[in-house]
């Protein structure tokens, strides 16, 4: 979801970094041969998927800590709030969270409702102020941070205890449409994919969890403005990027990912969803992957989790409730499965992308390369989530995933 990334060095051990670094290569080599859609290239079950998963999950907790502490990876000192979310989510993707203990479940609960500021907004004060962070930024900030916790709340059974009262300033008359014409749409589309994914997803919430009902037209205002503001009817897509080059096609489809789903969420139609069908496909790349060069300079064949999730998302929802392009949709996530567990390591976890490091905005968020983390194996297995919702025939069809009914990014909801 992210739109830019930092890669910084962390401590792993020298064991690790060979496993990881020969896994990867294997990966590499066998570009070229997409499985088919039925097998995983390693010869994993999706049993084996699962449970490798969820051990290398454990494996970051921190057990002496009352429960629900997590690390970002291995060698990271700390836990962080971001990390958390990731682990519920993920784990509720496997419907394991009906193995917590009520007293786990409370200790959980009670962790991520301490972070929550008067404004509603959550707060990691670890890396609050740092890095990406430093500023409070809109499109990664508290507000993004926030979109996280929700979700974890929610799957964990639990509404944020702090109304949303940053969202006052929106809900005045005008309020949203200034906002929204302050937004650097024409050149940064996938910069404000995430900014306003962030207002539309909490203001959905505070809608439908707390029960605010100003924000029921301030919905339908947001989804109604950008129905006809900086959007192509030729494309369906947002902004003023060169479509012809890789790169600005791709920034393009990742912006319209954040603001597709605020529509998904609601039930309402995407505009123009053939010719937005018609762009999404063509950043699937030779390999498989949806990678065009955004985050993976120097290997036109590798593709990063956010790159792949940003396509493969709306092509599963449009191939399931329109016939448009549907064998083809079809064909290219078959392609993009096998792309997607390339990224899985031997301990379960993911990548961001291979041979990589990535940071996630700060070093308490950071991974070497080939080393696994909590973010990307969040994003990575919700993409295998919704490749099993479209390729009922594939390894991850044959798993049934639990899906959290919060606005966001991790609900299904096809109408």
């Amino acid at each position: 979801m992210i739109s830019d990334s930092f890669g910084w060095s962390c401590p792993i051990t020298r064991r690790r970094l060979l496993v990881d670094a020969a896994l990867g290569g294997l990966a590499l080599m066998g570009g070229g041969r997409p499985a088919s859609a039925g097998t995983d290239t390693r010869g994993w079950t999706m049993k084996q998927i699962h449970t490798k998963t969820l051990d290398y999950i454990e494996s970051v907790r921190l057990p002496a800590e009352p429960y629900g502490r997590y690390r970002y990876a291995a060698g990271m000192s700390k836990p962080t709030l971001y990390s958390s979310t990731y682990a519920a989510m993920t784990r509720d993707l496997y419907g394991d969270l009906g193995s917590l203990s009520g007293a786990e479940r409370a200790e959980w609960i009670e962790y991520l409702q301490s972070h929550q500021d008067d404004d509603g907004l959550f707060r990691d004060p670890l890396i609050y102020g740092q890095g990406w962070y430093k500023g409070d930024p809109e499109w990664c900030g508290r507000r993004h941070l926030s979109c996280h916790v929700v979700t974890a709340l929610s799957s964990l059974g639990a509404v944020a205890g702090k109304p949303m009262r940053f969202l006052e300033p929106f809900l005045k008359p005008g309020g949203l449409v200034k906002w929204l014409e302050s937004r650097h749409w024409r050149q940064r589309p996938d910069f404000v994919g995430n900014e306003v994914l962030n207002v539309g997803t909490l203001m959905q919430y505070a809608r439908d969890f707390q029960k605010d009902g100003r924000c029921i037209e301030g919905v339908k205002t947001m989804l109604d403005w950008m129905n006809t503001h900086y959007m192509s009817p030729k494309t369906g897509l947002w902004g003023d990027l060169n479509l012809k080059d890789p790169k600005g096609l791709s920034r393009a489809v990742m912006g319209a990912y954040h603001f597709w789903l605020l529509y998904f969420y609601d039930g309402v139609p995407i505009p123009y969803p053939d010719r937005a069908v018609d762009h999404v496909l063509r950043t699937q790349n030779k390999a498989g992957g949806f990678g065009q060069g955004v985050h993976n300079a120097g290997n036109p064949l590798a593709s990063s989790a956010c790159e792949d999730i940003d396509s493969i998302d709306p092509l599963v929802r449009l191939m399931l409730a329109r016939p448009y392009r549907r064998q083809e949709i079809h064909k290219a996530l078959e392609r993009g499965l096998s792309r997607v567990l390339v990224n899985q390591n031997a301990n379960g976890s993911f990548v961001f992308m291979r041979d990589r490091a990535f940071g996630y905005g700060h070093p308490l968020m950071s991974a070497g390369a080939n080393q696994g983390a909590m973010f990307p194996t969040w994003f990575r297995t919700l993409t295998l989530a919704y490749l099993g919702k479209s390729l009922p025939e594939s390894i991850v069809g044959q798993f049934d995933w639990h899906f959290c009914d919060c606005p966001g990014i991790q609900f299904w909801r096809v109408k």
